[in-house]
């Protein structure tokens, strides 16, 4: 069971993201194994804020801003201007209601 961020990040080592997983964290699970086909997979029809902040990240990260800057506007999220990797714990962390 995942309950925090350490634990997220410790299962990036398995084969597959843990089936207690939301659709939003198992995006952001594939988007860490570099898998940004899986994760965008797994947002794209899911209406929900958090996995339109994910689908944001995986916008941010193929570098297509336009698209990222409206997903982050669906998700009533700032644009972000950190690091990929920062960005990332970030959402981990809001997601898992944990600080880091």
């Amino acid at each position: 069971m995942v309950v925090n961020v350490a634990d997220f990040i410790a299962s990036l080592d398995g084969a597959a993201p843990a089936p207690d997983l939301n659709a939003p964290l198992a995006g952001l699970w594939w988007a860490a194994k570099g898998d940004w086909d899986q994760a965008h997979r797994i947002v794209q029809d899911d209406s929900s804020h958090d996995a339109a902040w994910v689908h944001a990240y995986l916008h941010r990260v193929e570098g297509d801003l336009g698209n990222a800057g409206y997903w982050y506007r669906q998700a009533g999220q700032p644009a972000a201007k950190d690091s990929l990797e920062a960005e990332w714990r970030r959402i981990a962390a809001t997601m898992l209601g944990s600080k880091t």
